[in-house]
C-alpha cells in the first residue's frame, strides 16, 4: 500500500491545527470537532500517517482545512508576508545597492588580471572566543586596489566555491543525524569520542546497542559516515540551491514566482520534494498559481524549506542585503509564508552582507535581522539565540534552553527554532567554520539543513576552499550528486564559475 508522505488531508490537519495555535488564530473548537471523529494527531516524524483514514474522515479534514484557513489571526499586523508591509515595518531595512554609488557587478583588476589579494583567514578548529585572522573586533576585510570600485569578494569564484563546499560539508555533517533526537546525537557522538562534535559521525566504535536506539538516517547511512563518503551525495539543501541559480540563469534578477514553479516544474523530481515544496508543487499541478500555492492546505508554511532555498540570492548580491532579501522573498513566497518567508530573507540578507568580505558574523547577522518584521516569531527567537550564545561559554547549555523552549511546541524542521539555532551557533563560534557547522549539527532538530546554512556563511567568511580544513573537503572529491537534471557529477569549482557569472550580470 502506498502512502504517499506530507499530502494527504487526515494527515495534514494536526499539523495546520499547530500551525494556527502558533500563529495567532483560535483552533480549539476546530480541533475538537476533529478529535471527536476519532481524527489522529500530526504524524510525529514522517509525513503519513501509517493507515490510511476513512472517506468520511478524509473529506472532514479537507473541510477543517478550509475552516482553520479562514480563521482571522491575531499577529497579522504583525507578520505579514506582503513585502511592502514587511518594509514598512522594518525601520533599518537596508538601501539597495542601486541606491548607492558603486554599482553591482563593478570590478577592478590588478595589472597581471587577477583580482586584488586577500588575507586569508585561518583553518583552525575553531571555538568559543577563537578568531579568524583577517578579522579585528570591528570586521576586517579584503584589501582594496587604489582607484577603483570596491569589488565584492563573492564576486571572485574562490569564495563563492568555497561557500557552495562549506554548504554540502555542513549538511554532509549533519544527514546521518537527520530526525534524531538530540539525546541521541550527543550519545552517538560521545561513544567514538567526537564530542564536542569535531569531525564527521562513524558508525565505528559505536555499540550495537546504542546504534538500534539511535539509528542513522536510513537514506544517509550508506553515504554519509566517515568510512563511506564518496563525493557529495544528493540532498534537497544542494538540490534547491542548483534550482534557484536555474531560476536566475533563465530568467534573470527579475524572477516571478511563477518562474520559480516554472523551473521546479521543468527540473524538480515530485518525489525530491518535501513538506512545504511538495504540498506547493500538488498545488501546481491542481490548476493554483502562487502565492495561493503557499496558503491552500498547506500547514509547513512556515517551516524551512524556503530558507534552504536562499543562499543563491546572497551570493548572487553581494553588498546589497536589500536586493538579496527582495530575491529571496520572490523565491520564498512559491511555498511559504511569514516566518517561513522571513527565515530565506535573513539568511539571503547575512550571506549577502558576509559576501562583502569587509563585516564579521556579528555585523551580518544583525544585518540579517533588518530585513525581518521586529515582532515576528522569528526575530524575537533568533535575536533571543543571539543573546544566549553571548551569555554562555558552553554551547550544550544554549542549545538546552531552545529546545527546552521550542521542542514541545514546533515540528523539528519548523523555521523559527532552526533559524534561531544557526544564528546560535554562528555567534557561539565566532563565525570559524568547523566550530558553526559542529555547533549548528549537535544542536539537533534539521541537522544537515542547519550544518548547511552555517557552513555555507562560515565558509564565505573564510573567502577561500584553501581556508577550509582538508579534512573537511577532500572526502567531496569535488564532486556533487544531484536531482536536478544537467548537475548531476558537477564540480563545486564549476558551480562557483556559474554563480559567478550571475553575481556579475548587470
Amino acid at each position: 500500500m502506498l502512502r504517499l508522505t506530507w499530502v494527504q488531508p487526515e494527515d495534514l490537519i494536526g499539523h495546520e491545527l499547530r500551525q494556527a495555535a502558533q500563529d495567532g488564530r483560535e483552533p480549539s473548537a476546530v480541533a475538537a470537532r476533529w478529535r471527536a471523529a476519532g481524527g489522529p494527531e500530526a504524524p510525529l516524524t514522517a509525513g503519513a500517517s501509517p493507515h490510511p483514514a476513512s472517506a468520511c474522515l478524509r473529506l472532514l479534514a479537507t473541510d477543517l482545512l478550509d475552516e482553520l484557513a479562514d480563521l482571522p489571526s491575531k499577529l497579522s499586523d504583525d507578520e505579514p508576508t506582503d513585502l511592502t508591509r514587511i518594509t514598512s515595518l522594518c525601520p533599518d531595512w537596508p538601501r539597495s545597492a542601486d541606491d548607492r554609488p558603486a554599482g553591482r557587478g563593478q570590478s577592478c583588476r590588478r595589472d597581471d588580471g587577477n583580482p586584488p589579494a586577500r588575507a586569508e583567514p585561518e583553518a583552525g578548529a575553531g571555538g568559543r572566543g577563537g578568531r579568524l585572522s583577517d578579522r579585528s573586533g570591528a570586521g576586517g576585510g579584503a584589501p582594496r586596489t587604489p582607484g577603483c570600485a570596491t569589488v565584492p569578494r563573492a564576486a571572485h569564484p574562490a569564495a563563492l566555491e568555497a561557500a557552495w563546499l562549506g554548504r554540502a560539508v555542513g549538511c554532509l555533517l549533519g544527514k546521518p543525524v537527520e530526525k534524531l533526537p538530540l539525546t541521541g546525537i550527543r550519545h552517538l557522538a560521545r561513544a567514538t569520542g567526537n564530542w564536542p562534535l569535531n569531525t564527521y559521525f562513524t558508525a565505528r566504535g559505536v555499540p550495537e546497542d546504542l546504534l538500534a536506539r539511535y539509528p542513522w538516517n536510513r537514506r544517509s547511512a550508506a553515504t554519509s559516515l566517515a568510512e563511506n563518503i564518496d563525493g557529495m551525495p544528493e540532498d534537497d539543501d544542494l538540490d534547491h540551491p542548483l534550482l534557484a541559480l536555474l531560476v536566475l540563469q533563465r530568467h534573470g534578477r527579475a524572477f516571478t514566482p511563477a518562474d520559480v514553479a516554472r523551473v521546479w516544474l521543468d527540473e524538480l523530481p515530485a518525489g525530491r520534494t518535501f513538506t512545504a515544496e511538495r504540498v506547493a508543487y500538488r498545488n501546481l499541478l491542481s490548476g493554483l498559481e502562487p502565492p495561493l500555492t503557499a496558503r491552500h492546505h498547506n500547514p509547513f508554511r512556515e517551516w524551512i524549506g524556503a530558507l534552504i532555498r536562499a543562499d543563491v540570492h546572497g551570493w548572487t548580491n553581494p553588498g546589497d542585503p536589500a536586493a538579496a532579501a527582495e530575491q529571496a522573498h520572490r523565491d520564498a513566497t512559491l511555498t511559504h509564508t511569514a516566518n517561513g518567508v522571513y527565515a530565506a530573507m535573513f539568511t539571503a540578507a547575512v550571506i549577502a552582507t558576509a559576501a562583502t568580505g569587509d563585516h564579521d558574523v556579528h555585523t551580518c547577522l544583525r544585518t540579517g535581522l533588518t530585513v525581518v518584521p521586529p515582532r515576528s516569531r522569528l526575530a524575537l527567537a533568533v535575536r533571543r539565540a543571539i543573546r544566549l550564545a553571548h551569555e554562555h561559554t558552553d554551547f550544550d547549555t544554549v542549545v538546552d534552553v531552545l529546545h527546552d523552549t521550542y521542542a514541545a511546541t514546533h515540528h523539528w524542521v519548523h523555521a523559527v527554532p532552526n533559524t534561531a539555532l544557526i544564528a546560535a551557533a554562528l555567534t557561539h563560534a565566532e563565525g570559524d567554520f568547523t566550530g558553526s557547522i559542529c555547533r549548528a549539527v549537535s544542536g539537533g532538530w534539521d541537522t544537515d539543513s542547519n550544518g548547511a546554512t552555517a557552513g555555507s556563511v562560515a565558509a564565505l567568511l573564510a573567502g577561500s576552499p584553501r581556508a577550509l580544513p582538508e579534512r573537511w573537503t577532500a572526502p567531496l572529491k569535488n564532486r556533487l550528486a544531484a536531482s536536478v537534471g544537467g548537475f548531476h557529477g558537477t564540480g563545486f569549482d564549476t558551480l562557483a564559475r556559474l554563480t559567478h557569472l550571475e553575481a556579475t550580470r548587470p
